[in-house]
């Protein structure tokens, strides 16, 4: 049984812990690994003198900061030895709160800077920390964050979407790509997407995928007509439609009884990308949702 103090820990703990997760998963691109840490920092919550903490919430996103800055150490070793391409775990229609520029593309920017650099942009850019509190949760003097932001936001300026898709109309031109790929309707398919577009499937040699991105139209539908014969004997099984990562898409029972999850960027009313994630590891927070 728990005890008083322990309980009293969760009651404020509990109520911070989905934005908790929230600001992990996008510091590690992992919903395991994100869970893991807040976890861990609630171990930690309840070795400390609480009655001296005048915000919790501050305080305890530093915690989950430098938790995730110290597993990120592990996780980058472990990425560059990936089978594939990599994208991080998909999430199905986050919640209302969520910044709807957070999206997949930028959370693959994202992997691409150092770990102070991806802080200090998350913790300014994105949860809207003055730098003296970004300075106060990595530890570095407040100059220095701002200079780390600035790098970060240099390199994933391209990544934020310029024109936001509304979501209906995103969610549209989902359906008529699910339609005519698994339909075969190869000219209604290459309607739908730009002249650079690009596909990413991330199996982690763990379900089949193709292993480098796959760019512009013709090699894209090369991939699809490839896809067609495949779809003409094993159905896609449609679970449902929604946002994925911020980004209009699906999620799939395929041949083999794989789930699948595919997520398009829009640009111009057109697909300029396409992202694939059939790795079982990566899904398994999706399982209990798929009937």
């Amino acid at each position: 049984m728990a005890s008083a103090s322990s309980q009293e820990a969760a009651a404020v703990f509990d109520p911070l812990r989905p934005a908790l997760v929230r600001a992990a998963y996008r510091m590690l691109g992992s919903v395991a690994d994100a869970e893991d840490v807040v976890q861990d920092a609630f171990l930690r919550w309840l070795d400390v003198d609480r009655e001296k903490v005048r915000e919790p919430a501050a305080f305890l996103r530093r915690i989950v900061t430098r938790l995730c800055l110290d597993r990120l150490k592990s996780v980058r070793r472990e990425r560059e030895t990936y089978v594939g391409t990599w994208l991080p775990e998909p999430i199905v229609e986050p919640g209302e709160d969520e910044p709807d520029d957070v999206t997949l593309p930028l959370l693959m920017a994202l992997e691409r800077l150092s770990p102070l650099e991806r802080a200090a942009f998350l913790l300014h850019d994105v949860f809207g920390l003055d730098f003296d509190e970004v300075a106060a949760t990595i530890e570095r003097e407040p100059a220095t964050c701002r200079q780390l932001a600035s790098r970060a936001r240099t390199h994933v300026r391209a990544n934020r979407p310029r024109y936001p898709v509304p979501k209906e109309r995103g969610l549209e031109i989902a359906q008529a790509f699910f339609a005519a790929s698994r339909n075969g309707e190869m000219e209604h398919l290459r309607a739908l997407l730009t002249a650079d577009v690009t596909t990413y499937a991330d199996g982690g040699g763990k379900a089949s995928a193709h292993g480098a991105p796959v760019i512009g139209v013709e090699a894209v539908m090369q991939l699809f007509a490839r896809f067609a014969a495949i779809f003409a004997i094993n159905k896609s099984r449609l679970v449902r439609y929604g946002l994925i990562n911020g980004l209009p898409g699906f999620i799939t029972i395929e041949g083999g009884g794989i789930l699948q999850t595919t997520a398009l960027e829009i640009e111009d009313d057109r697909v300029a990308a396409v992202y694939v994630t059939r790795n079982p590891d990566k899904l398994r927070h999706l399982a209990n949702t798929v009937h």
